[in-house]
């Protein structure tokens, strides 16, 4: 269980996104910023990212491994995929 509020992780959460968002844009990439809810991180990948077959390597061992050392190893990253609607306060 993490000892965070949503609401706690949020700056923390931005920030060390913020930290791997170079290396996103140096291939032509991006991602936004969608919440956190029950320690979960939900982004979605965009630019040259979205739809990208090593996308699913690249949230797994680049970005959540990124917030689990910055913040908690019991984080999860989720990517929402484009086109999808996404509404935290229904989850």
């Amino acid at each position: 269980m993490l000892p965070f509020s949503d609401e706690d992780l949020i700056e923390p959460v931005k920030t060390s996104l913020e930290a791997v968002l170079p290396m996103l844009k140096s291939d032509g990439g991006g991602m936004e910023f969608l919440g956190v809810k029950n320690g979960v991180v939900y982004v979605r990948l965009i630019g040259a990212c979205h739809g990208c077959p090593s996308s699913g390597q690249t949230l797994k061992y680049g970005i959540e491994k990124q917030l689990k050392i910055d913040i908690h190893p019991e984080l999860t990253l989720v990517n929402v995929p484009m086109g999808e609607e996404f509404d935290i306060d229904k989850l």
